[in-house]
Order: C-alpha cells, then structure tokens, then sequence
C-alpha cells in the first residue's frame, strides 16, 4: 500500500499531533550540535603562550629583583621577530657567570618548568591547557580532532544500520542513553588518552541521536511540509552554535561547559517516559512488514488527530481491514541493511553521488575558513562568520529549493562553491583584499548550502528500508570531509595548498555527478527498494513534460508486443458500436436456433433460398 497516498491522509495527514512529535524532533539535533561543536573550544589553542621561566638556567649572581617582569621576560625566553615570545625554548647561561651583557654567550633549550597561556577563547582551561599539548605535544590536538570525527563515521554507520532493524525510536533511546552516560564520564576526564577515548565513543552515540531524530521527523510529514521541517532543524542547530561562546564564557573551566552541554542529553531522556512525544515511524513499521505494531500506530496517530479508525458493519471497507487484505495476517517482517544495495543500481548511484557532494561540501570549508585568518586573528570573527554564513545557507534553501528543485539547487551551490574556491585558488595574489573576503564568504554560504542540501536530498531519494544506512553512509563521507582540515593541521598546514587543489576540482567534477540525480520535489519518499530503483533523473532539457527517463537508456516496447488493455477496450467499443438503434442498417436474427449442428443448419438455409426464388420463377 502506498503510505503517502491511501495511509497518511486517512490518519489526519500532517495533523496536529505529527506537529508535535516533529517539534519534540528538533530538540535532538540541538543536544547534538552543541556537543558536536563544544570540541572547537575544547582544542582552541591560546593566542599567546611561552615557557615559564627557569631560574635555574639563569647565572647564580643574577639578581631579579633590580629587573621589571618583561625584562625578565626578554632575558629568560628567546624573542621570535614576527611572533614574539618563544613558545618553545628558554635561554641557559654558564652557570659560573658574574659579568652579564647583553653579548653573553647563551644557548637555547626546551621549556623544563611547563607553560603560562593566555586566556582560551571563552575558557580559562581547556584540553590544550590541561596538559600541556603544545610544542612536542602539538600533534595530539589534531589527533584527538580526527578521532572525535572518527567516532562519528562510525555512529553513522552503525547505528544508521541499527534504526533500520530495531526502528528509528530505539535507536534513538539507545544513542541518547549512551551519549548522555560518556558526556558525564568526559567530564572526570583524567588524561589525555582517556579524554580522547571518551570522545571518541560519545561522537560515535551523538551520530545515533542526529541520524534517528532527523529520520523520524521526516518520515513523519507529507511532501509539502519534508523542507521546513528539516531546516527548523537545522536553525537550531544554529541557535546552539550562537549560545555556545556564551555558554564557554559563563562557564570558565572545560569540564564545566561539558557537564552544559551534557544537560540537553540527560534531559532527553525523558522520552524513555513519554512514548507519545518520540513514537515509532509508522512508515518504517509498514516497510517492514510488522503489520499488528503498524496498526497500534495509526491508530494511536488517527486518535491524537482526531481521526476514527475502528472497525465498522463493512471491515473491508475501512483502512486496518485493507491493510490485512494487503498484507496478510501472518505476515512476517522483513529487514533490510545497506548490503542490499549491491544489488541495486540506482540506489547506490544516488547514495555514491549525494556522498561525494557532501564530502566536498564538508571539506572545501576549511580553505575558506583559512582565508578569513589574514583579516583578523580574533578567533570569534571567523566562528560568528561561519555560524552566519550558515544561517544564510538556510534561509537560502527555505526560499529557493521549493520552487526550483532539489537537483536544480544542488547544482547551482556545487556551481558558485566550486568558482569561489577556483577563483580564490588563482588570484588570490592579484585581488583586492575585500575581494578575496567576499569570495571567502560566498564560498563558505554556498559550501554550507551543498551539504545541507546532499544531507536532505539523500533522505528524500533513500528508501525507507534503507533510509538510516544509507543516510548514515552520506553522512559519515561529510564527517571524512570535516576530519580532512585536521589531517592538514597535523602536517602543519603543509599540504594546504594542495588539500584547495583537490576540493576545487572535486567541486567541478561534482556539477557533472549532480546531473544524474533524480528530482524529489514533491513527490513521496520510496519505502522499498524497488520504489527506490524506479527513481530516474529528468531530462536535461525539458521538450517532453510527461519523460521521466534517461533518453539514451529508455526501453521502448516493440510495436507488435500484444497489450490486453488495447484489446479489451477496442473489443468493448466494437460491441457498443454493433447493438446501437441508430445504425443506418438492421441486423437480422438468425433464423436458425444456435443449437442446430452444421449439416441441419446448411439444408435450412437451402431451403430457404429455394421458397425464396420459386414465386420469381
């Protein structure tokens, strides 16, 4: 049976209890995004820092007291032009020194009492500060970047899988259970390796909670209402983004703003209690094929809208009885995972491409980003910026994607990311500093745009028996993306120019990927993997409306091939034609009976002819 047209409507369609369970929806990705950029703060390495000074590599005779704190400063540390204090290296005299000038000879050596930091953006403490990971120990801040993100691909992964065998509610309390148990361990955080281990398996809990709240709220909703819905979604991971500096700047100290930022998850708990606010998918239950939970379901939905579905005289008439009828009362459920799609054709080549588009989306950031850092060092310009910039790729989206497509935005974003990111790649040197800010800015609202939209548009063409795999597989190539910019910080940006090279021509290959999307405006979400294979792109240029197909692909019946409908109609308008009154002649009856055989039949007729022309004779 087709959910969007003979289930939804009949339930109440987008009533005012599916408003509810979707606005409950949107609480998850807020939890989520704060926790997903907390680490930003987290790994923020100060603006100023430098070895404290060791007294005992001063001379013994040198007398601190006739010095003022910066002279000391400047005798103890080595002064870097360009940069200012060494970060890493102090002074060490002869030890037996009693004349000192400034032309004593003296050596460098590694910090040996440990670091004085500025103030962190917003903190007092963070990771960094906490233990010391500067200098030698520079790597491991990177490092701990790549495993957080790595603990989020394999959320994606695994516990996209997970929704589409157990359902997207108990995925959901599975994530948020365990996501909201590490956030307090993070908090008790001894050492580096357990803090990295820690947040490693809770960004792999927080991608279970993105990807099942962002599935349960879109399959909640009929196709007029899938874009708002998803981008209110997505402002508030905004509105989390905006309230995390001040979060980090009222908190002061790392654990602190984590215990904060593990409040949202421990408060969402509360949906163990309170099944009517996060239900069951409906639709996933009817993919499935678990017929006695789906019709629990409806009618708990057609209920709370304030729609009847009890049996009445006629039970075949009324929408549980056609279900049965459909289904069978012994019917047994049927899981899919996303091994299935070897099988398929179109499905993975909608799933390979919407990951591409998002990997870049996710991974060309970071060459922008770059750039803003020559306009100013203050690292809230570039923070508030993006958070803007992201802000805008929504409002973009909501008034754009509605009226001229998925696909069609989709590949105008991939277009103005991909020149942005070329332009920027060749004149930098020759452009106007204002210029390259404007590039800068438009390529990040763009690069933003790509992969709100890859994420959206691949939840659209999925099927539902694959939705949370197949969504959790595009969403983790993003995650490879956002792990791309630490992997160039671990190298000490050495690779950055190269790193702009490769996702600016994946930005132009990706326009030509993008053409072989179908079109999903306004139509209804695949639920099997047959819906989903029947999916096709449009043509490019539009001669024929009502052609859904790949011209050079579209199979055409041969004109002999026999069609029962044709027939039947050409037979019945053949007999109405023969038995109308009106006819400019009548046909006689038979004068024989039907029952007569052959040989009686022919000396009737005989007989006939001969009464016939003897009175002319």
């Amino acid at each position: 049976m087709d959910y969007e047209t003979k289930i939804l409507p009949r339930v109440g369609g987008y009533g005012r209890y599916n408003r509810i369970v979707v606005a409950f929806s949107w609480f998850p990705n807020f939890a989520a995004v704060l926790n997903l950029f907390s680490d930003v703060f987290y790994t923020q390495i100060p603006d100023s820092y430098h070895c404290k000074p060791d007294p005992q590599l001063l001379p013994s005779t040198f007398l601190l007291s006739n010095l003022s704190t910066q002279e000391y400063l400047h005798l103890a540390i080595p002064w870097v032009n360009g940069t200012g204090l060494s970060h890493c290296e102090l002074f060490k005299y002869p030890p037996n020194t009693s004349d000192f000038t400034k032309d004593l000879p003296r050596e460098t050596v590694a910090c040996t009492l440990g670091w004085e930091y500025s103030q962190v953006a917003g903190l007092q403490s963070n990771f960094v500060t906490e233990w010391n990971l500067v200098c030698s120990h520079y790597w491991k801040i990177p490092l701990q970047r790549i495993c957080f993100m790595t603990g989020w691909i394999l959320g994606y992964i695994f516990l996209g899988t997970l929704c589409d065998w157990l359902g997207r509610r108990r995925g959901f309390l599975l994530s948020i259970s365990l996501s909201s148990l590490l956030g307090v361990a993070v908090c008790l955080s001894n050492s580096a390796v357990v803090f990295l281990l820690l947040r490693l398996s809770q960004g792999a809990m927080l991608a279970g909670v993105f990807v099942s709240s962002y599935i349960a709220r879109l399959e909640l909703c009929d196709p007029p209402h899938r874009l708002m819905v998803v981008m209110v979604s997505s402002f508030f991971g905004v509105l989390a983004e905006l309230l995390l500096p001040g979060f980090a700047a009222l908190c002061r100290d790392w654990p602190i703003l984590q215990a904060v930022a593990t409040l949202p998850l421990l408060l969402l708990l509360s949906y163990w209690c309170c099944e009517s606010v996060f239900p069951e998918s409906p639709r996933w239950l009817l993919a499935t094929h678990q017929i006695p939970q789906v019709k629990r379901s409806l009618q708990e939905f057609s209920t709370r809208n304030g729609v009847c579905l009890r049996d009445e005289i006629y039970p075949g008439e009324t929408l549980l009885s056609e279900i049965d009828s459909a289904y069978g009362e012994d019917c047994q459920p049927r899981y899919c995972s996303v091994l299935e799609l070897r099988r398929t054709r179109v499905i993975w080549k909608n799933c390979l491409i919407l990951s591409f588009t998002l990997f870049i989306g996710t991974g060309i950031q970071y060459c922008f980003t770059r750039n803003l850092h020559s306009f100013s060092t203050n690292f809230y310009f570039s923070y508030f910026l993006r958070v803007i910039t992201g802000a805008l790729a929504c409002i973009f989206i909501c008034l754009s994607v509605n009226h001229f497509g998925r696909r069609g935005m989709l590949l105008l974003s991939a277009i103005l990311t991909g020149l942005s990111s070329l332009l920027l790649l060749a004149l930098t040197q020759y452009l106007h500093g204002g210029l390259v800010l404007v590039l800068s800015v438009v390529g990040l609202l763009f690069s933003q745009a790509l992969a709100m939209l890859s994420v959206f548009f691949a939840s659209e063409v999925m099927p539902t028996v694959v939705r949370g795999g197949c969504l959790g597989l595009v969403l983790a190539a993003g995650c490879i993306g956002m792990a791309a910019s630490s992997l160039m910080e671990l190298q000490n940006n050495g690779g950055h120019f190269l790193h702009h090279v490769i996702f600016a021509s994946f930005a132009v290959l990706s326009v030509l990927s993008i053409m072989l999307l179908p079109e999903s405006k306004r139509k209804h979400l695949p639920d099997s993997l047959k819906e989903g294979e029947c999916q096709r792109r449009p043509p490019l240029f539009m001669s024929r409306p009502d052609r859904d197909n790949l011209p050079l692909l579209c199979t055409r019946p041969p004109s002999s091939e026999y069609n029962p409908d044709n027939y039947s109609r050409l037979v019945s308008a053949t007999r109405r034609m023969l038995t109308k009154d009106n006819l400019p002649y009548k046909m006689t009856e038979p004068i024989h009976s039907p029952l007569l055989s052959n040989s009686q039949t022919e000396g009737q007729e005989n007989e006939t002819l001969r009464e016939t022309i003897s009175p002319l004779s």
